[in-house]
């Protein structure tokens, strides 16, 4: 009970930190390049969650496993982070926070596929409203560029395909370990291109202390923080239910906008915002179809925190290594 109560609390962190990412990538695009940005992003998370690692003395990430890391490193740190990055500066913020809103239904569908985890009518609907929700709240003005949507639905292919792989050793390793060890993947296969970039483009860095303290920001906490509670919701809870949240994060994105950039509260920001709520609700609270144990009876559990899957996940795990 604790334990779920905590992850669902992550989760709401992870997806009001990655709502700031939007707004502080755009101001950084603005004096970087955009490789470059992701590089040093992933430069800075990785030095931080090592140390911890070396400090803490954290078991390492055992060899029969590399190959699965390093798919989730490509996926995860490499192809989303860059395709995200490259979609945002070719289209608006919205369109892009919009597209990224779509995760829930890759990630929902995916997990129904490979992990067979159950797909309910709630969980559909809910993700639905909430969608519906972030189309109410967000301003679809701008130039849009097919460029930009082609590599922001990129982006969100990559990364729900390496939330799956993130579920399947979520409960095998500490989270710090394993986000450490996907990262460094990322940050080896995003360095050529890095390079290439700065020595072709001759595109020029302009670092003062705003843009310094931005890429503190994203490698500190949009990258090491977020991404560790998100790899410690899934260690125990369902991909589908985690990518449930996924509409706090364009809510989240205007919130702030409206709390230290002054932007105006709109009667839309506010439906939008209920019907996402609503959304997300939704999808958590399920009937509870299993047959009562003696366990359940004697500590019973709420709906939204039922279901077999990790029993299941843990059973079928232990039967594959013996």
């Amino acid at each position: 009970m604790k334990i779920k109560v905590s992850s669902y609390l992550y989760l709401i962190l992870t997806f009001f930190i990655w709502g700031s990412y939007y707004v502080v990538s755009k101001f950084v695009l603005g004096k970087m390049p955009v490789l470059t940005v992701a590089e040093l992003r992933l430069a800075i998370a990785g030095i931080a969650l090592f140390a911890i690692i070396e400090l803490k003395k954290l078991p390492k990430i055992q060899k029969e496993d590399y190959k699965d890391v390093f798919l989730i490193g490509i996926l995860g740190y490499f192809l989303a982070p860059d395709a995200q990055l490259l979609g945002i500066k070719f289209t608006t913020a919205s369109i892009s926070s919009l597209i990224n809103s779509l995760n829930p239904v890759l990630i929902m569908l995916m997990a129904a596929f490979f992990l067979k985890e159950t797909l309910t009518a709630r969980k559909i609907i809910g993700i639905m409203m909430s969608l519906f929700g972030v189309c109410i709240i967000l301003d679809l003005g701008g130039t849009i560029s097919v460029a930009g949507i082609v590599l922001c639905f990129l982006s969100i292919m990559a990364w729900s395909l390496a939330t799956i792989k993130i579920r399947k050793f979520a409960q095998k390793y500490d989270a710090i370990v394993l986000l450490a060890y996907t990262i460094l993947v990322g940050f080896i296969c995003n360095l050529p291109l890095e390079g290439y970039e700065l020595v072709k483009t001759n595109l020029s860095i302009r670092i003062d202390l705003p843009c310094l303290c931005s890429l503190l920001y994203l490698g500190l906490v949009c990258t090491s923080i977020a991404n560790y509670f998100w790899n410690k919701s899934l260690a125990s809870i369902e991909a589908g239910t985690c990518s449930a949240f996924y509409p706090l994060q364009p809510l989240s994105s205007v919130a702030l906008g409206i709390i230290f950039l002054g932007e105006q509260l709109t009667a839309s920001f506010v439906a939008g915002a209920f019907v996402i709520v609503c959304g997300v609700v939704l999808s958590l609270f399920q009937k509870n179809t299993r047959p009562l144990t003696g366990r359940d009876r004697q500590h019973p559990r709420p709906h939204f925190l039922s279901g077999n899957f990790n029993d299941h996940f843990l059973s079928r795990h232990k039967n594959e290594g013996q």
